[in-house]
């Protein structure tokens, strides 16, 4: 089974609330939400992958030491296993806005569960509600 790296980010506001992001049309996957992130290209460390992605999806920038760890989702899908490192960030510069044409919601982890999201995604709620509740 083919082995998916990749990465993505709790964006926390000041008000405690984390962006999700809803999958286009085009996407495997489409209408569920999701953190943002994406794809680590070949000899990519996950930190710049995520510094680039932020900046191709929400248009933000930021730096690896505003980028903490926070858990992983290992998931086998049908036809490959998804891998993905999650980090948080409470610091940017720049107004997030949906650069791929997503919808983006930001929500309070006591409601992320109104949102359906990808079979890796889930298990990570709880780790965002005991942190940020």
């Amino acid at each position: 089974m083919k082995l998916v790296l990749v990465v993505a980010c709790a964006l926390v506001d000041a008000d405690g609330r984390v962006l999700l992001a809803q999958r286009p049309k085009d996407k495997s996957m489409a209408g569920l939400w999701e953190f943002p992130g994406g794809k680590i290209e070949t000899g990519e460390r996950p930190e710049l992958a995520l510094i680039r992605e932020l900046k191709e999806e929400l248009g933000i920038e930021t730096q690896e030491a505003c980028l903490a760890p926070l858990t992983f989702a290992s998931h086998a899908y049908d036809d490959f296993h998804l891998l993905m490192p999650l980090y948080i960030c409470r610091r940017w510069q720049g107004l997030v806005e949906p650069k791929e044409g997503q919808s983006l919601k930001w929500v309070k982890p006591c409601n992320m569960r109104q949102y359906p999201m990808p079979p890796a995604d889930e298990p990570i709620i709880p780790f965002l509600k005991e942190l940020l509740e």
